[in-house]
């Protein structure tokens, strides 16, 4: 029987009355090795199982995606919508010693510090002073964060957001220690004894290459509620390799499987589960860098792959084939961002014709005279099969050779940031389920703003959504910006993702959030 869960923020199994359980131990394989696991700085889909297990702030999802309370038991919100006051509940960091409002004081003034690095750091933007901290780290006195006592954290924004409290359930807002991480400001997350969270485990063991081992945090706010003592994040880059784990039964659950055998899986595994994920797959091109500094090169380059055939033969999903930025399933003002999108001259099938011609336009007619040019990515291999996938369109549509360059991610990541390639493979998972944060990525300067893209209609569009009160008009806003990239084409955009696991029928309350985090804070074991 297949596990289809279609909530918009979550599925899972949850835990059921009949029964015995264990406690017992549990072994969950992830694909992918993150460079560090720093809630503050980082922005890495592949650190995001580590902290969301170590690691709680103010408030969390539950597994129906409600907003619930964590380390703060309640909160008050002035009736102009700008100051928030939080209460923290007796909570204790995973070595014993109090959770206070200054942790989290100090935690978001040091993401608003340029010199830590942080990927997020506009996130804390819409609070009072926050970004003039950041373009002048000595104004920090400004900043409208105040711990008024060791329980009680208030912050003021310069307007409405009404999706401040989602916001809030990101890593960027989490506290750390400040006698832990000034200790070690590079190598705390990377040991076991220094990584000290506020979550359901802590980590007892970092070995690289291989695994991450966790036990259940005793000094936990909720230590009652979880159940498991002990587990094992197993790190198997190849999903093949790591389905035959789960199916020889050395394994509880894995993060993906292998795209070939979904249609198996979906009628013979008690064990399969899609998760809806509100994550878009896109390349980013380079604007400055030859060819692709020519918009009609980039335009041609997207019409002339075929989305449909990608997911269908390629990734043989039910992913849906992506022609903008922002995935279904972002609700504002009661609509879906999505509804009655314009299509940017692109199509879910390849526009042979048109792309050729544009190609031409561009001075490149049957592809003559066309630069080399490489596609770079993180070393995966159905990310580099469905690149070679769009190679070969690429060839018999526009008679243009793209070379493909695959490195560790290690490798990739920072080489990416440096904006020195001509197209370079990413995507992005939501934050928090509002379309901002898809589209504030792209905004002048963001760290996130892979291709060093600026646009000032875009970063005027943005700002003018963030500060109505009318949902509508934001939605009107945010709906202007997505077309002004789309319509420069600074993405390919490939597919908007779907996730494809599997976890053993015999655990119970795991769950893993559309925004691509699995929580065995309530998982158990059924006898």
């Amino acid at each position: 029987m297949t596990k289809h869960f279609l909530p918009l923020l979550a599925a899972a199994f949850l835990a059921s009355t009949a029964g015995a359980f264990a406690a017992g131990e549990l072994t969950y394989v992830v694909n992918n090795e993150s460079a560090q696991y720093d809630p503050g700085t980082t922005s890495e889909t592949f650190a995001a199982p580590i902290i969301g297990n170590t690691f709680e702030g103010l408030v969390r999802f539950d597994a129906e995606g409600e907003i619930v309370p964590a380390l703060a038991d309640s909160w008050d919100v002035s009736e102009d919508g700008l100051t928030y006051t939080f209460h923290l509940r007796d909570a204790k960091w995973s070595d014993g010693k109090p959770v206070t409002a200054h942790d989290f004081e100090y935690a978001w003034k040091r993401v608003l510090n340029p010199a830590t690095g942080a990927k997020n750091s506009s996130m804390l933007f819409l609070i009072v002073g926050a970004e003039e901290a950041f373009n002048a780290p000595t104004e920090v006195e400004g900043i409208a964060i105040k711990a008024t006592d060791d329980k009680t954290l208030t912050f003021t924004l310069k307007q409405r957001v009404p999706y401040m409290m989602q916001l809030l359930t990101y890593t960027t807002f989490y506290p750390v220690r400040e006698d832990i991480v000034s200790a070690d400001p590079e190598g705390w997350t990377r040991n076991a004894s220094t990584f000290i969270g506020t979550g359901p485990f802590r980590v007892t063991q970092f070995n690289a290459g291989e695994s991450v081992v966790f036990e259940k945090n005793p000094e936990y706010y909720d230590a009652d509620a979880v159940q498991l003592d002990k587990l094992t994040f197993r790190l198997i880059p190849d999903p093949a390799t790591a389905l035959a784990a789960m199916e020889a039964g050395d394994v509880d659950g894995i993060e993906s499987v292998p795209s070939p055998e979904i249609p198996r899986l979906s009628v013979e595994s008690e064990a399969f589960m899609v998760v809806p994920a509100l994550g878009t797959t896109y390349a980013f091109f380079n604007p400055h860098q030859a060819p692709l500094d020519n918009v009609k090169v980039r335009e041609a380059l997207s019409m002339a792959i075929d989305r449909e055939e990608i997911v269908e033969f390629v990734l043989q999903s039910a992913d849906i084939p992506a022609l903008g930025l922002v995935p279904p399933g972002m609700m504002v003002a009661g609509e879906d961002f999505t509804a009655g999108r314009d299509t940017f001259g692109l199509a879910p099938t390849a526009e042979v014709e048109a792309a050729q011609a544009m190609l031409a336009e561009a001075g490149y007619p049957n592809g003559e005279g066309f630069p080399n040019t490489v596609f770079v990515t993180y070393s995966s291999p159905p990310i580099e099969k469905l690149l070679e996938a769009i190679q070969q369109m690429w060839k018999q549509n526009l008679n243009i050779d793209v070379k493909i360059q695959a490195t560790e991610w290690q490798v990739f990541y920072p080489e990416v940031q440096k904006v020195e390639y001509q197209i370079a493979q990413m995507g992005w998972g939501a934050d928090y389920p509002h379309p901002m944060t898809f589209l504030d990525n792209f905004v002048t300067g963001s760290p996130n703003n892979l291709a060093n893209w600026s646009n000032a209609d875009y970063d005027a569009a943005i700002e003018a959504s963030k500060a109505t009160g009318d949902e509508k008009v934001s939605l009107a806003e945010m709906r202007k910006a997505e077309s002004i990239l789309m319509n420069e084409h600074i993405i390919l955009p490939q597919y908007h993702r779907n996730s494809y696991m599997m976890m053993s029928p015999k655990v119970h309350g795991f769950w893993r959030s559309s925004l691509n985090v699995p929580y065995f804070r309530d998982a158990m074991i059924m006898e």
